[in-house]
């Protein structure tokens, strides 16, 4: 939205809490992680006025702009030494940690609140200013929406893969895989199961890799996981029981069930790769592969 910026109006004050940390100034902030819109990322929202209101209204404190925002949709109000959150009878309803405000939450520092499509993260504490560098380095490396890594840091990471590979005379493999008919999704159920199926997906892959594999987030519904050490054999076996667990997993939102499958691409370093963006491009070949035999597939 081109005038977003103009309609958002943010305001620091240095607050003094109560109690033990009289002699200490705290600045409590609500900081967007994710976002539809980019200018809107990393934004710091002090906790100013209370109550905060937060909606599409022009008269709210935060203004956010789609179709899945109320106009007046939620408040943050302070009660003693604690923020609480809550609903103001949205349409959507007001999210803190993937969990419906049902009316209202008490707000712990760290706790993810989602409005519409924008996830917020709060921070509260006598160090929030450095929270919130640490938050804004933590954008450049991590995805907002299902908190694993993002494409920068994938190719970081797949390039030392490649590079330890080589030295060493170790193996390396990477699956790519995406939804099948993802839009099917978001027409049927809406942009919010969407972002739901996606946050749902990376909890359930993130769980069935090792600590030594990386799982990011390539772009939209797109991802892929470095599996260094691996073999070709190794690397489709491990597609093909996560192929199998997301399509006998029932994905609910809200009151809606919803069913999906995954097409899997997997490839390996040879010799000739000279980048990781060349490892990357045999893998997304391989995808297609398998979108092109009926989706749901793995090939390799």
């Amino acid at each position: 939205m081109g005038n977003f910026d103009e309609k958002t109006r943010v305001t620091q004050v240095v607050r003094p809490i109560a109690g033990e940390e009289d002699d200490v100034q705290r600045t409590d902030c609500l900081v967007v992680i994710y976002t539809k819109e980019p200018t809107l990322l990393g934004k710091r929202f002090v906790l100013d006025d209370t109550p905060t209101r937060i909606g599409r209204g022009t008269d709210n404190h935060i203004v956010l702009d789609g179709d899945s925002v109320s106009r007046r949709h939620a408040h943050f109000e302070s009660r003693g030494k604690h923020w609480i959150v809550t609903d103001e009878g949205s349409t959507n309803g007001t999210y803190c940690n993937d969990e419906q405000v049902l009316r209202e939450v008490v707000l712990a520092n760290g706790d993810r609140i989602k409005v519409g499509a924008t996830i917020f993260k709060f921070l509260s504490g006598a160090d929030v200013e450095a929270q919130y560098h640490e938050e804004i380095y933590r954008l450049t490396i991590v995805d907002g929406l299902t908190q694993i890594y993002n494409k920068r840091y994938l190719y970081e990471a797949l390039e030392r893969e490649l590079i330890r590979g080589r030295r060493h005379s170790r193996d390396l493999a990477i699956l790519m895989f995406d939804i099948d008919h993802f839009k099917r999704i978001n027409d049927l159920h809406g942009h919010l199961a969407g972002d739901f199926v996606l946050k749902d997906l990376a909890r359930i892959v993130q769980s069935r890799i090792r600590r030594d594999e990386v799982f990011a987030r390539y772009g939209g519904e797109e991802f892929c996981v470095i599996l260094p050490e691996t073999l070709l054999e190794g690397a489709v076996e491990l597609a093909e029981r996560l192929r199998e667990q997301i399509q006998d997993h029932t994905f609910v939102f809200q009151q809606d069930k919803i069913r999906l499958t995954i097409s899997i691409g997997a490839a390996v370093l040879n010799a000739d790769d000279r980048n990781a963006g060349e490892l990357l491009k045999r893998a997304d070949e391989r995808l297609y592969e398998a979108k092109n035999a009926g989706r749901n597939k793995v090939c390799a």
